[in-house]
Formats: structure tokens, C-alpha cells, sequence
């Protein structure tokens, strides 16, 4: 009982600084429906803070001039770091429950996002940044809802999720700015409903960027 009171106590201390420009939120249901698989839950969420890490070590070096300013390096390599921290940490959630990081993984989400990437020079890097921003936004919302949901059935979930909130929205934000410093063409909006249609048609299945149960779940 003590350790569900203070994971809740993390979270709302956490929920009043992070507001969350999202058209479409995720349901209790979302998160319920997700926490009855602990383990693909895990494994899903090591596998995108794998990717996420890969992401900004790519995107270090894909500054449209010739020499990347100091702010960019040191933010790439700053989410870098700390998307392999998050990564060590989870997986390390997982090797202690007797559990294994699978081979393959897929990023529906993701996936569909960056076909809507627009082609060439700097548009087409502000637009991965806004996916990255996206991809981050929504990663916190979801951490959120399911610190809350998991805080009784699981409350060693629930201090992990609060316990990356912090950074997930700072990185959000990072991302979000620097979109905005290579192509000041306000497009964010467009983002944000392109997100929405999105994640309404994904299906179901026990991963941080999975559509609403009862959307063609893949479970």
C-alpha cells in the first residue's frame, strides 16, 4: 500500500507541469488492457527506447549545413545518452523477471508517421524531428496513464512510468524546438491531426504506441 501511494504521489507531482497538445487521449481501458501483459509491454517499450537512441545518434549528423551547431550536438547527444539509460533500465526490469528481449520488433505507429514525411533538404528533416516529437508526446501521455492505472496491480510499473515522464517531455520539447529552428513553416497542427487519424485506426496489442482495444486487435 505505501508503494502505490507514492508511485500516485509521483505522478500528480508529475502531471501538473506536462500539458499534452494531443486531439485524440488514451483511455484507462488502453492501459488496463495493457498491463494484463507485463512482459510484451517491457519488450515493446525496450524496443522503442533502442530505436529511439539509434534516432538521435542518426539524426547527430543530419544538420542541413555544413557543420552542425553546438546546441544541436549537444542535444542529439544528450537524448541519445539518455534513451540508452531508459533502455538499460527496462531492459534490466526484464532480465530481473526471467524475461528476454525478442529479436524482431515492429513500430506500426512510427512507420505510418514517417510516410507522411515530406522529401528533400530541410523539410524533410523538420518533419522527422516532428515525428520524433510526436513519437515522445504520445510515449509520455501513455507513461502517464499507465503510472496511474498501474499504481494497485502494479505498482513497480507504476514507478517507472512516472519516473520517465520528466524526461520523455523534455525530450518532446526538444524536438519540437529544433523542428521549428530548421523550417519555421508552422506545420505542427497538421502533425497533430495526422497523429490523430493515426493512432484511431492502429489496432490493439500490449505496446506503448498501440492503437484502443477494440480496434482491430492483433491479441
Amino acid at each position: 500500500m505505501e508503494s502505490s501511494k507514492a508511485a500516485e504521489s509521483v505522478v500528480e507531482k508529475t502531471a501538473k507541469q506536462i500539458t499534452f497538445p494531443l486531439l485524440q487521449f488514451t483511455s484507462s481501458r488502453w492501459a488496463r488492457a495493457a498491463l494484463e501483459s507485463p512482459y510484451e509491454l517491457l519488450n515493446d517499450h525496450a524496443h522503442l527506447e533502442k530505436k529511439a537512441a539509434a534516432n538521435a545518434l542518426e539524426l547527430l549528423c543530419r544538420w542541413p549545413d555544413k557543420e552542425p551547431p553546438d546546441h544541436w550536438v549537444r542535444a542529439m547527444s544528450s537524448m541519445a545518452a539518455e534513451e540508452a539509460d531508459h533502455l538499460k533500465l527496462v531492459s534490466g526490469l526484464l532480465l530481473e523477471k526471467g524475461w528476454k528481449i525478442s529479436r524482431n520488433h515492429k513500430n506500426l505507429y512510427a512507420g505510418q508517421l514517417h510516410r507522411r514525411v515530406r522529401r528533400g533538404g530541410r523539410k524533410e528533416l523538420a518533419d522527422r524531428l516532428y515525428v520524433a516529437a510526436l513519437i515522445e508526446l504520445r510515449s509520455c501521455e501513455r507513461f502517464q496513464t499507465l503510472a496511474r492505472e498501474a499504481a494497485e496491480s502494479h505498482p513497480w510499473i507504476s514507478r517507472l512510468y512516472a519516473s520517465l515522464m520528466d524526461s520523455e517531455v523534455g525530450h518532446y520539447h526538444a524536438f519540437l524546438r529544433l523542428a521549428r529552428e530548421v523550417d519555421p513553416e508552422p506545420v505542427w497542427s497538421q502533425w497533430l491531426q495526422a497523429e490523430a487519424e493515426i493512432m484511431a485506426g492502429l489496432p490493439f496489442f500490449p505496446g506503448i504506441l498501440s492503437g484502443e482495444p477494440g480496434s482491430t486487435d492483433t491479441t
